[in-house]
């Protein structure tokens, strides 16, 4: 389950974050190997884990927001 969002401007940055669970089932190596897929190819960069009691991997990454700014 994923789901991107993005926080308002602060301080002239611009964040998109996106949420990613993984079940307790997918063992550790796993996860490493899809969030470096993820941020190889999506620019995305770990920005949060958490692990619940039950082991479900409440994971959020980010990536700049890069406006182009036009020339005249």
């Amino acid at each position: 389950m994923t789901r991107a969002w993005r926080r308002p401007p602060a301080r002239g940055v611009e964040w998109e974050f996106e949420k990613v669970t993984f079940s307790r089932e997918f063992p550790r190596t796993v996860v490493t190997k899809l969030l470096v897929e993820r941020a190889e190819h999506g620019g995305w960069e770990l920005d949060r884990v958490r692990i619940a009691a039950d082991g479900t991997r409440r994971v959020i990454l980010r990536r700049k927001i890069i406006r182009a700014v036009r020339t005249a």
